[in-house]
């Protein structure tokens, strides 16, 4: 789903990982796996083929253990099948904790770490 030209483009580092989520919207819910991720939003494949709609706003629960999560509201930026691409446009404080946390430790460089808070302060 990335290509190279894309890649070059990208303000923020992503890093592979691999959990649990759910997306849900007005009380419905759907299973998904997180492919990747960035502190600005990530990639889920469907459990299921729907069409995500991307006018609305959706929260997704990253399950990091049953008793950690990250949550998130997004929207969809794209959709290829059932691999999603979602814009994270609100998150709290405990989620972008531990968000960032992961991030960091998946990078293995602080330097970057800092270059991706950097974009996401700017304008």
């Amino acid at each position: 789903m990335t290509d190279q030209g894309s890649a070059d483009r990208r303000h923020f580092h992503r890093v592979a990982h691999d959990a649990r989520a759910t997306l849900s919207y007005a009380g419905r819910a759907w299973s998904c796996t997180v492919q990747d991720l960035s502190l600005k939003g990530c990639l889920v494949r469907l459990i299921s083929e729907w069409l995500v709609d991307p006018q609305q706003a959706y929260r997704l629960t990253i399950h990091l253990s049953d008793e950690i999560s990250i949550g998130m509201d997004v929207a969809s930026c794209r959709q290829q099948g059932r691999n999603v691409g979602l814009h994270c446009v609100n998150i709290d404080l405990d989620s972008a904790t531990r968000l960032r946390r992961l991030v960091e430790l998946n990078l293995g460089d602080s330097a970057l770490l800092e270059r991706d808070l950097y974009a996401l302060v700017s304008p």
